[in-house]
């Protein structure tokens, strides 16, 4: 009988993650595999695989190739694994230079943090493995073959960390996919994603003010632009922009680019202050094709031309939250408390 993954987790706990943060902290505990425990994943929530875009990032008929240079990037698809994996699941990029500084960045910092796992990259999105494949002539892991690559291996111990924004579709699609194949090792635990519990919020809060501090000058909306979900999970869209503005960071706005708030309701929040210059960065591991090109880009319905037709002047920080060390640090101590459950 194949071993499940459950989520310890409650609906009250969940409803609690979406609360202010003057409560008590809730959190989604690591995720463990036993012999009798079914799948009880009771998350209703979307998960960042749309922050990279719901499908492509690209035409498949206008190949970027101004992304970075793909060698700089370890893939992190080598055998020789040895009895303990660290598995980084995320849903990818192919934009070069970004996917070597957030999710390369982050599975460094994993990997100098716990010396005695092997780190190994997976991408949820076999369009992007596809993309870069095809373009750059390297082949990312999709989740199946790293699971395979850890099973020929003979893997004893794997420790899943999700680059995830939030608890998830795709992170329940993760922990059903990784379940079916967790008969092959002895100890199978997950991490959480970056937005988890109240505590997550805080510090993701400081991460990215103190990123941002140097425009803190009070003529500078600072404003946040997340994927956005239909999903319920795009409340924690709203729940940072509570968080932000009950710290007294009323000049830090959080829209998304397929929800709300949305890049309208933000423009509009924005026109109630007395603002020279608008500052956009998005809120999103990785600086892929929503960064470039629904923020940044020259199009009509960009976030920056937005901002200027209304008069400002505007500055792009492309660049994903995994270039951030206090971010990586989040995704380290989650992995930490997951690799803690399995000993």
């Amino acid at each position: 009988m194949k071993r499940k993954i459950a989520v310890i987790m409650s609906i009250a706990m969940l409803a609690a993650t979406f609360t202010g943060c003057g409560g008590s902290s809730s959190s989604v505990a690591d995720t463990q595999v036993s012999s009798d425990a079914e799948t009880t994943a009771e998350t209703t929530t979307s998960a960042e695989s749309s922050a990279e875009g719901s499908g492509t990032e690209e035409n498949d008929d206008e190949e970027n190739y101004d992304t970075g240079d793909a060698s700089l990037d370890n893939i992190r698809n080598q055998d020789e694994i040895g009895d303990k994996e660290l598995l980084v699941l995320s849903f990818g990029t192919s934009y070069n230079d970004s996917r070597r500084l957030t999710i390369g960045a982050i599975e460094g910092d994993l990997e100098k943090a716990f010396p005695d796992y092997s780190v190994r990259r997976g991408f949820t999105a076999n369009i992007i493995i596809d993309h870069v494949n095809r373009r750059d002539k390297i082949l990312i892991d999709d989740v199946d073959k790293a699971l395979q690559r850890a099973i020929d291996n003979k893997v004893k111990t794997l420790v899943v960390q999700p680059t995830h924004l939030m608890n998830g579709l795709e992170y329940d699609d993760l922990l059903k996919q990784v379940g079916d194949k967790s008969d092959a090792f002895d100890k199978v635990v997950f991490g959480k994603p970056l937005l988890t519990s109240d505590d997550d919020f805080k510090r993701v809060e400081k991460a990215i003010t103190d990123w941002t501090k140097e425009y803190d000058d009070g003529e500078t909306a600072i404003c946040f632009m997340g994927h956005g979900t239909e999903a319920e999970s795009n409340a924690v869209y709203q729940k940072m922009q509570d968080l932000l503005t009950a710290d007294g960071f009323k000049n830090y706005y959080v829209g998304t680019v397929e929800a709300s708030p949305s890049l309208d309701d933000v423009l509009a929040a924005v026109k109630k202050g007395n603002y020279k210059r608008v500052v956009l960065e998005p809120l999103m591991v990785v600086a892929g094709d929503h960064a470039n090109n629904d923020m940044a880009g020259d199009e009509d319905d960009s976030w920056k031309t937005a901002f200027e037709a209304a008069g400002y002047e505007v500055k792009c920080l492309v660049r994903g939250l995994g270039e951030n060390e206090a971010i990586r640090q989040i995704y380290i101590d989650h992995a930490k408390e997951a690799i803690e459950s399995a000993q």
